[in-house]
């Protein structure tokens, strides 16, 4: 029996030598599992960050692009008044050189 209490010796002993490299395993993958977990909480943090600017700045450009848009429209109005102007403008200098021209006939027959 002694042989028999001597293997039984050896396969605890090989019993506590592999359960203490998977404890081993363990703890390194915890470790592993910590840091990980610690860089998604950072890239979380990022994330949120960057989605808050994201915002901000979708909100910022809708408007930058509505005034744009609007000085787009007053531009295109003045374009417009500007040459009603000249149009008018020519049209009264026209009818003014007529008048002149029928005041210098009847000034001088």
């Amino acid at each position: 029996m002694s042989g028999t209490g001597a293997a039984l010796r050896g396969h605890h002993a090989a019993l506590q030598e592999g359960l203490s490299e998977l404890r081993a395993r363990r703890d390194e993958l915890n470790g592993r599992i910590q840091a990980e977990e610690a860089e998604r909480g950072r890239l979380q943090a990022r994330i949120a960050t960057l989605s808050r600017r994201l915002s901000d700045t979708s909100e910022s450009l809708a408007g930058l692009r509505s005034t744009r848009a609007h000085i787009d429209r007053t531009i295109a109005e003045m374009d417009l008044a500007s040459g009603e102007i000249l149009d008018n403008s020519q049209t009264l200098l026209d009818v003014l050189k007529k008048e002149m021209r029928d005041l210098g006939k009847i000034i001088d027959p």
